[in-house]
């Protein structure tokens, strides 16, 4: 069975590998990109693609979209660091078999390869129970008022960006970006970081234009 993991962390991927490469059937690759990952994929079958959501350049979201796009067969595993439920869900929406934890037990890495193997879909139970019980507090409908920069900054959460990686990216301090998810916050009535990354996918999914 051939594994493909996609992430952009080289400590990340040789960790997969050392836990994976136990196994006697199963065969590991990995990519640090969207682009690279792509390439593999068009040269050879993989049975299972793990995908980090928050990869630079092309997001994890983006590429899970591109694969099933080309194979909408494609078993894939999302994976992060990130273990909001607002990211969990819109991996499973986009169409991930599942979802496991970066800071999850080594053995629960490879159950999850094997139920998403085996047509199954994964998530742990602990995740489960937290998408369950995952509601937000505000309205999608309320980013209508938002001004530009508070929707490129909810944009780039629905992406699964973290607050250090937007400031980078919008060459701005890390400050100004947490006050604006604090008046984003007060603006959607989120009461907390979960939240606000909730509304933001909500408002990714509903497909509202800026």
């Amino acid at each position: 069975m051939r594994i493909l993991i996609v992430d952009d962390h080289p400590m990340v991927r040789e960790g997969c590998r050392g836990i994976l490469s136990r196994e006697a059937d199963l065969e590991v690759f990995d990519a640090h990109n969207a682009a690279e990952a792509l390439k593999a994929c068009a040269e050879t079958r993989f049975d299972i693609i793990v995908v980090d959501i928050n990869l630079p350049e092309v997001s994890g979201y983006k590429l899970l979209q591109d694969l099933l796009k080309k194979n909408s067969k494609a078993k894939i595993l999302a994976f992060s660091m990130n273990e909001d439920p607002g990211f969990v869900s819109r991996a499973i929406d986009l169409g991930a078999c599942g979802f496991v934890a970066k800071t999850e037990d080594p053995a629960d890495f490879l159950k999850a390869i094997r139920t998403v193997a085996n047509g199954e879909k994964y998530l742990s139970n602990s995740m489960a129970m937290k998408l369950a019980f995952a509601a937000p507090k505000g309205s999608a409908s309320q980013s209508e008022t938002l001004t530009p920069r508070e929707a490129e900054i909810l944009d780039a959460l629905a992406n699964g960006k973290a607050m250090v990686q937007i400031a980078h990216d919008l060459n701005v301090s890390y400050k100004t970006v947490a006050n604006n998810c604090t008046l984003l916050k007060l603006k959607l009535n989120a009461r907390s970081n979960a939240d606000l990354i909730r509304l933001a996918v909500e408002r990714r999914a509903g497909g509202r234009s800026r």
